[in-house]
């Protein structure tokens, strides 16, 4: 078996993995309305992106390219593998441009909302921009990974 098709299929499950999980604790943390509980799901969000998303991040770049390289698979013109990084690239740049100050303002928003025992509708603005943003950061790795297996074009 190939090991770069081995460390490639690891960085996306971490990848695809957290992404989804993260999601899955920040909106059940919302849901109990709780500052504290909100705060701590929030900044382990965040945790979780350096912690998983970045590393497989790493993982899927590295052996993507290494694998396509040594397939001799061709990086020009529009195919499975140039759509693929184009998404992959939409995806980082929602990540970093949006998601991560999202997610910061989230942390500050949430810490103030602790002395006043409720959550403050800055918060609540924040959170489901990161929601509508999020969605799309958790779709278009879900339809690279379509393109990946079918490779259709």
């Amino acid at each position: 078996m190939n090991l770069w098709l081995v460390l490639h299929v690891v960085g996306v499950v971490i990848f695809v993995g957290n992404i989804i999980t993260a999601a899955f604790w920040k909106v059940r943390a919302d849901v109990q309305k709780n500052p504290v509980i909100i705060h701590s799901a929030v900044k382990n969000v965040m945790l979780a992106d350096y912690v998983f998303t970045l590393p497989g991040l790493i993982l899927i770049i590295v052996s993507g390219i290494i694998m396509a390289v040594q397939a001799d698979l061709s990086m020009r013109g529009l195919n499975w593998l140039t759509v693929s990084f184009i998404l992959f690239a939409v995806t980082g740049a929602v990540w970093l441009a949006v998601l991560i100050p999202l997610q910061r303002a989230m942390i500050r928003h949430s810490a103030a909302s602790i002395e006043s025992g409720s959550m403050s509708s800055e918060y609540s603005r924040v959170s489901r921009l990161w929601a509508v943003f999020g969605i799309i950061a958790t779709v278009l790795p879900v339809a690279i990974l379509y393109l990946m297996i079918s490779k259709h074009f």
